[in-house]
Parts: C-alpha cells; structure tokens; sequence
C-alpha cells in the first residue's frame, strides 16, 4: 500500500528539472541564479585569457627573433609608440635610458649608472607585463574558491526545507521530499560546475604567466649583458 501511495504521488507530481527549479524555495533560486553568473563569468574570463595569452606569447617570441636578427632598431621609441608585446616595451624601456642620456657615455662610472637605470627600468617594465597578462585572475580564483561552498549552503537550505515539509505534513513520500532534496543537489552540481573549470584554468594561466614572466626575465638580462658591453666599450673610448 505505501508504495501504491508514493507511485501515485509521482505519477501527479512533475519532477521535471525546470518545474523543481521554478517551485524552489527563493533563497535556493538566488543561490541557482549566483552560481549560474558566476560559471558565465569564469567562462567569459577564460576565453579571453586563452586567446590574450596564447598572442602575448606569439608576439613576444617574434620580437625577440627580430632583436636577434638585427631588425629590433625599427621600432618607434617614442613614448606610447612601437611597443606592442611584452618583450618589445621591455627593451624599448632600456633603449630609452640610452637615449635619454643625450651624449655619449663618458666614464666606467657613467656606464655603470647607465646600466643600472636600464635594469630598474627593465625590471618595472617586466612587473607591469607581468601584472598586465594576470589581470582577471583574481576571478578565476575566487569563483573556483567559493563557488563550492555558495552551492553548499544551496544544498543546506534546500535539506532543511526538506525537514520542514516532513515535520509539517507528517509524511516521508516522495513527493515531500523530492522537490527540496532535488534542489539542493542541484545546487552542489552547480556549485562544482562554476568552480571545476575555474580552478583547472587558473591553474594554467598561472603556469602560463610565470613562462612568461620567465621568458620576460631572460631576455632583459640578454639586453642587458649587450647594453652593458655597449656602454663599457663607449665608456673606455
């Protein structure tokens, strides 16, 4: 018999996805509704970085053939002009140091100032790139932390409301149960949802970023070592 009553309570009850959704208690609609924008969000973050990227790394690399192939005096060191990747606004932030010098480099001691001037400059510039590509991370990382734990109050709220049915009509079927439970395990699947690919692409970004930023480094110390031998030999005249 109290299986006859569940089955005829299913059979009157929709227990379809979109139906529970649209009987869910408010504060589990608002929980549903944050976890939804945020998955949006991480997703809308993640294309964007993926493509930024992937161009910052091309266009980097292209740079530094072209500054070792010779063709790097054909940027424009005007300020705002001619720099169009990391690697190009790195060096273009050494080459104006010896620029702005106006003269050429008269002592060892004036050679070594000179170097100095362009490595702090270099090192502010890598910074800057650096900060420029994680830019947007910080979402990634706050929505793979607390998208979980959003989806496990859902779960928590929609289990108690549970309770409240039960104790209220006095009665365990399906049907008193099911829409508050579907609610709430809706929410930790969707809690996962925002915060799995969040994470796992924060975590690529971040390796991402550091390649670079390893990359950036190198290739000031490379300037550097040749922009130090330049302002030796000129200091020595």
């Amino acid at each position: 018999m109290e299986t006859e009553a569940i089955e005829a309570v299913a059979s009157h009850s929709d227990f379809s996805l979109f139906s529970l959704l649209m009987a869910a208690d408010p504060v589990v609609k608002l929980v549903l509704l944050a976890l939804f924008l945020a998955s949006v969000w991480s997703w809308i973050v993640i294309g964007e970085k993926f493509f930024k990227l992937g161009a910052l790394k091309k266009a980097s690399r292209e740079f530094e053939e072209a500054f070792w192939s010779g063709r790097a005096g054909e940027i424009d060191m005007r300020p705002g002009q001619g720099g169009k990747d990391p690697a190009s606004r790195v060096f273009i932030s050494a080459a104006r140091e010896w620029s702005d010098a106006g003269r050429p480099v008269a002592s060892t001691g004036e050679a070594a100032a000179l170097v100095s001037r362009a490595e702090r400059s270099m090192r502010a510039a890598v910074d800057r790139e650096v900060a420029r590509a994680s830019a947007g991370m910080s979402v990634l990382a706050t929505i793979g932390s607390a998208s979980p734990f959003i989806g496990l109050f859902g779960t928590v709220w929609g289990i108690m409301n549970a309770f409240l049915n039960i104790a209220e009509q006095q009665d365990t079927s399906l049907g008193t149960v099911a829409g508050p439970i579907a609610e709430a395990l809706f929410a930790t699947g969707l809690g996962l949802i925002a915060a799995i690919p969040a994470v796992i692409f924060y975590n690529k970004f971040t390796s991402d970023v550091t390649k670079l930023a390893d990359q950036l480094d190198t290739f000031s110390q490379d300037v550097l070592v040749r922009l130090s031998r330049r302002a030796s030999d000129a200091g020595g005249k």
